[in-house]
């Protein structure tokens, strides 16, 4: 068997799927597919690991629990916040992100509700606490480039965008 052309650590992946939560309503799906370098840490820990192995053409269902994924909900990331300590135009959006300094460095805020003259900031992934399930289908395999390797993802369409 030719493993040359199966996931492994270096490996330039392409990847559509159907990502759906414990009661089956769906999270997020992309038909176009998404490239990321395996074994840099560009998606999910509990989805990559999966991945290893498979060839091009291959479909896999695979659960990844929300320690491996993105992670599990904490009370304590949510938090009050008065309206004037928020840019004064700021266009208050539910899920609308802030970034704020946090001791562990910055850390992404998302809008979770609007009050009179509060809201509510919460520091957990929208995704957090959920189990995901995705179906995957690997529409292509390619060798990284070096600068890709060096980067440590995916350069050129459909690739890795920096935040």
């Amino acid at each position: 068997m030719n493993m040359s052309n199966s996931i492994s650590k270096g490996k330039v992946v392409g990847f559509s799927y159907h990502l759906t939560n414990s009661q089956g309503a769906t999270l997020d799906k992309s038909d176009e597919p998404l490239l990321y370098l395996h074994g840099s840490g560009n998606i999910i820990p509990g989805l990559e690991n999966e991945l290893e192995g498979l060839v091009s053409g291959d479909s896999k269902k695979v659960v990844v629990s929300p320690e491996n994924g993105y992670g599990t909900y904490d009370e304590k990331l949510v938090f009050q916040v008065p309206k004037s300590e928020l840019p004064a135009d700021a266009e208050l959006e539910v899920g609308m992100e802030f970034q704020t300094d946090s001791a562990d460095g910055p850390m992404v805020l998302y809008l979770h509700e609007v009050r009179e003259t509060d809201v509510i900031l919460n520091g957990n992934h929208p995704l957090a606490g959920e189990t995901l399930h995705f179906d995957v289908t690997i529409q292509s395999i390619r060798e990284a480039t070096k600068e890709e390797l060096k980067h440590g993802h995916v350069h050129g369409p459909g690739g890795h965008h920096h935040h």
